[in-house]
């Protein structure tokens, strides 16, 4: 079972944090320096040729203002975390954390914007694809005026998307339009990934966040417990340079748990029902799995049933692997260490479903009722115990 690990990527703690510890003497002037106004925070995952380019970039947009960059990286497998740890060696304003064993842009922008101790906090991506020139303009918009969060917007009036598909503008278009399921603002671009918030409202809205999938804004908006006052700066979004995007059919997939996730989360967990779906494609591929053992292959039930448990059981670990969990994903040895503890997590499982049910049916309860009894007390118990020995958090 691998530990999780986390390692900061920084030359110096950082600033703001007080801590009770003996007095030490107090550090020359000279080695003194602002702290940070603005915290933005980049989550990286196979960006190494943009970290250079990004730096650059932010150093001349932010010219005059005391800010900070915090790299979050998703352990790649490029050198990007080896790429930031030297600039943040040559760099005092550049830090980075490097995540082993998980992966999310939404949980690596709130553990980026929870590192700093900067009043306002930027989101933009690695690729170069947003408008750094933008940022001042951002940062103004917030000191000057009644806001919460200033959003940069492709589709506001002045906006655009260069180079994109047609396919791809209808699945942004499609994926908007969800997005009013869960809204608290009338937005025009809540899938930005390219925004400024204050301190205040992202440490108001954080503990209700769902840290699912990539659009963290739509995250923020739909967790504040008030609504967040916004604001939409328009910009072009510009072709990717170096690297290869992330959007897949699974991101599309993490996209629906958080919408599911803020519409069902506050009666039952997402991952749980999710879960229990997969169990009952378990059920349909177990039972499809006995009848071609006893119809085909002529086994006898004993046999068939043997096969059809052990089926089903990888199956459920394989989708649940992929879907439920993508985010604790596991692969390699620790694919199979998980399938051996699922197995037996399960079939402690099995034993407590049958356990409960022939109780509830000794003591003349329905058959029915004994069963979905079982299969429920069996259910929650494959859930929490895989949730922490077979997919642990953090791993």
């Amino acid at each position: 079972m691998r530990a999780s690990v986390q390692t900061q990527i920084e030359p110096e703690p950082p600033r703001g944090i007080r801590l009770d510890l003996p007095a030490s003497p107090a550090a020359p002037a000279s080695s003194r320096r602002a702290a940070a106004e603005l915290c933005v925070v980049i989550p990286t995952l196979n960006e190494r040729d943009n970290i250079g380019p990004m730096i650059e970039r932010l150093d001349a947009a932010l010219a005059g203002i005391e800010w900070e960059a915090i790299f979050v990286d998703d352990d790649s497998d490029d050198g990007t975390a080896e790429r930031i740890r030297a600039a943040a060696a040559a760099d005092r304003r550049i830090r980075g954390i490097q995540r082993i064993g998980r992966r999310g842009l939404s949980s690596a922008c709130i553990e980026g914007a929870l590192a700093s101790a900067a009043p306002f906090i930027a989101v933009i991506d690695a690729d170069l694809q947003h408008d750094e020139t933008l940022l001042p303009t951002m940062l103004a918009a917030l000191k000057a005026e009644p806001l919460d969060v200033v959003v940069g917007s492709r589709y506001a009036a002045g906006g655009g998307i260069e180079a994109w598909s047609g396919g791809r503008a209808e699945v942004s278009r499609v994926a908007t339009r969800l997005s009013r399921l869960v809204l608290k603002a009338d937005i025009a671009d809540p899938m930005s990934g390219f925004f400024m918030i204050r301190r205040d409202a992202f440490d108001g809205a954080v503990r209700r966040l769902s840290a699912v999938g990539f659009k963290i804004l739509l995250d923020l908006f739909a967790s504040s417990p008030r609504p967040l006052r916004f604001k939409e700066l328009p910009y072009r979004f510009r072709p990717r340079a170096h690297g290869t995007s992330k959007l897949d059919t699974l991101v599309a997939w993490e996209y629906l748990m958080l919408i599911a996730d803020k519409l069902i989360g506050h009666i039952v967990p997402v991952r749980f029902a999710l879960f229990a779906a997969v169990g009952g494609v378990g059920l349909l591929v177990h039972l499809a799995t006995l009848w071609s053992g006893l119809r085909l292959a002529g086994l006898d039930f004993t046999a068939a049933q043997a096969v059809a448990t052990v089926v089903a059981m990888i199956g459920n670990f394989a989708l649940n692997n992929v879907f439920t969990y993508r985010d604790r994903r596991l692969r390699g040895l620790a694919f199979l260490r998980g399938l051996l503890t699922f197995s037996a997590v399960c079939g402690l499982g099995a034993i407590a479903n049958v356990g409960v049910a022939s109780v509830l049916f000794g003591n003349r309860r329905a058959w029915w009722v004994a069963g979905i009894a079982g299969a429920v007390v069996g259910s929650v118990w494959n859930y929490a115990v895989t949730s922490v020995v077979t997919w642990q958090k953090g791993r």
